[in-house]
Formats: structure tokens, sequence, C-alpha cells
């Protein structure tokens, strides 16, 4: 089964956003501007390193980048069973699953960002990587500091980062090195994240979060707090509420997942942080970053190869085989997808059947077969060779 990652901040890189310029998935550019008010365009095309650092600035860039990633892919048709999201990551994975509105949860990121910096420009703090020391080790090291330095996130198997003071992150460090760690080193980043300095952080945001309907997920997500599979809309409010102040659990979610059956991770955004996490972690897994539209193409050659995908292609033509015997049905030019209501999923159709209509032009089908997934929706805005359905057609 196939995952859906999304990076968090820490991925994002000057001019991440040029590649994906002139691809229609860069409309969520600016509709994510028009939500939170911001110029999200220049960020990511025109910031320097320094300032796209800035937490408010990081989160926002890195958010939506994995979103434009995100819609590029859905327009093959490839898709995930579940979703998992790394600390600001949990939103994209959310969006992705269908709990939170684009813009509502691109409203939330900008939220998070701009609390998350106001409380570290109010309290001190930091975080440093531990590596190659036992969790446990690590947890007596801030322990003997007596002070404010706790785990933030469990990454990957001795790999571990801490948050704090900076004061009592460096003894941690220090008390970590004697303990056997590798290296112990201090993270450039803008605050304690993930420890409870960022307390009024997590109540600025709960406050945004409650004005926010969450749905029920449509894939499963997989959350930072607990480790655990997640699909009730209920949930997902207090998990974002609690995540501030809670270390991210990624290693105990990637054996969560390695468990329940995923065998292939796919990181959508920026960078290839977690795609090296999972390497470290799950040996044998499939592992795919997607970070611009020339790795869409490689991602869909490999969930070809793999038959793990059973709607993805490289570079659509019409009746472009998929497997032995599947073809797509692609749109014939741009403007507002309306289908055929009478075909659906599981409708066999005959050489010529109308599909629906892309503005005033007609969509039908070259082949007879099967439907067995229409891609487009109802008022979609569609662009031309874009899936419009995938047919598993007759022997």
């Amino acid at each position: 089964m196939i995952v859906f990652t999304y990076p968090g901040q820490g991925s994002q890189t000057p001019g991440m956003g040029a590649a994906w310029v002139d691809h229609p998935s860069w409309e969520l550019v600016e509709e994510a501007s028009d939500a939170t008010g911001r110029n999200i365009a220049n960020l990511l095309l025109d910031t320097d390193a320094e300032e796209l650092t800035m937490t408010r600035n990081a989160q926002l860039s890195t958010f939506v980048t994995s979103m434009v990633v995100l819609d590029a892919v859905s327009r093959t048709g490839a898709e995930a069973a579940a979703h998992a999201g790394h600390s600001l990551g949990e939103y994209s994975a959310l969006c992705a699953a269908g709990v939170l509105d684009f813009a509502d949860a691109a409203k939330l990121v900008n939220e998070r960002g701009d609390a998350m910096q106001a409380a570290a420009d109010e309290q001190d703090g930091t975080m440093a990587a531990i590596l190659g020391l036992d969790d446990d080790q690590v947890d007596v090291a801030c322990q003997k500091t007596a002070g404010n330095a706790w785990i933030a996130n469990y990454n990957a198997p001795g790999q571990v980062v801490i948050a704090g003071s900076p004061e009592d992150l460096d003894r941690a460090c220090a008390t970590a090195k004697e303990l056997g760690a590798k290296r112990a080193m201090r993270i450039p980043v803008g605050g304690a994240f993930h420890s409870p300095l960022m307390a009024p952080a997590r109540d600025r945001l709960r406050k945004a979060i409650d004005q926010v309907e969450f749905r029920n997920a449509e894939q499963t997500v997989y959350c930072n707090v607990d480790a655990m599979a997640h699909t009730d809309g209920v949930d997902f409010a207090d998990l974002l509420g609690a995540q501030l102040t809670s270390p991210v659990r990624w290693r105990q979610t990637l054996r969560a997942l390695e468990t329940d059956g995923f065998t292939t991770f796919v990181e959508l955004g920026p960078g290839t942080v977690l795609t090296g996490l999972v390497k470290r972690a799950i040996k044998t897994a499939g592992r795919v970053s997607v970070s611009t539209p020339t790795d869409v193409d490689g991602l869909l050659e490999t969930l070809q190869g793999t038959k793990t995908s059973e709607a993805a292609t490289a570079t659509v033509l019409e009746g472009e085989h998929l497997f032995a015997t599947e073809r797509m049905v692609v749109s014939p030019g741009a403007g507002i997808f309306a289908p055929n209501e009478a075909c659906v999923d599981g409708t066999v159709i005959k050489v010529g059947q109308l599909l629906g209509t892309v503005g005033s032009a007609e969509v039908r089908s070259s082949f007879a077969g099967e439907i067995k997934g229409v891609l487009a929706y109802d008022g979609e805005r569609v662009t031309s060779r874009q899936p419009i359905a995938w047919l598993r057609t007759m022997a």
C-alpha cells in the first residue's frame, strides 16, 4: 500500500516554486494568497534564505508547495491509502485526506506560524539533534539538566531532536555525548518547538482551530501526537491543539505504517528529509520523493512498475496503456468539466460513449470497457489532456 508523507519546517529552499509556475497546479498559490492575505508567490520565488527561514514564512511556503505537488499528483489519478505529515506537514496530510478545506488549512498554517514566531520571540529557545543514542538515553540527558530540555522529535533510530532553553540544551548535549552520542549539535531554528515553551502558541492556535470545521477523513491519517491512525473528524482538532507542545513521534508513526502493511512511501513537497528517515527506519520500503513536475513522471513510472497505483500514468496520451488492459480517457481541451451522470464507477461503456463535456467540447471514449474511476469531478476546472476517466478495456 501507498502512503503520502508531507515535510515540515526546515525543508524549504529559496526558489522552490520556480519549477511550478507554468503548471496548472500553481493556481493553488493564488488561492492560498487570497485566503491568508500573504504574497505566497513571492515567498516561493523571490525570498532569500534568511527571510524564508523565519517561522511564519517557512511554514506557509512549505505547506503551499506540498499542496501544489499533491494537486499535480492527484491530476494523474495516483492515490494513497493513508497520509502522514511531520509537524507542519500534518496540516498537508489533513487537507489531502479531505479533513480540512484548503483555504481553512492555509489560514491555520499562517496563524500557526505567526503564533510560534511570537512565542519564540517571548521565550528564548532552540533545538538540537542527538545522533547515535537510544531514545531512553536522550531522555536521561534531558532530565539531568533539571531544567528546560525535552525530546521534541523522534525522527528515526538513532536520530532524536530535543528542544528547550539554550543553556539547558547545551547541558543536555554535553550529557548526551558523555552517554555515547556520536553527535549532539544545535539546529538553526527560531524556537523550542514541540516543547512546553510553545504553550502560548498552542493556546493562541487553539482559538483558530475552534473556528474551523474538521470532517471525517477520506483516507486514514497517522498523527504526530500518538502515532496512531485516525479517521474521525472530532479527533483532529484536539490532536492539532496538542501538537505544538508534544513531541513528533515520527519514528513510531513509521513503525505503525509498516505494521499496517504500507510498503511505498511517497514524500510530497520540498526536500527529501522524510525519504531519508524512511530509509533509516524501514530498509525494505519503496521510497519516492516528489518536489518538481519532473518528479511526478518518476513517481508514476515507479507506481506503474510496482502496480500499486491503479490510475497512474506519466505523459498522458489518449488511450495510453496503464497496465495490460487499462487505458485513460483525457480531456480534449481546457475548461469546466460536467460529467454524464449515467457514467459512474463500474459502468460498462461502448466506443464513442459520451462521458461528459469540457466547456462545449464532448468527452467521448475511444474504447469499450468498464469505468474503474472517474478522475474529474463535476465543476472541476480541467486542463487539456488531463485524465477524465480510467477504463479497463474489454478483452
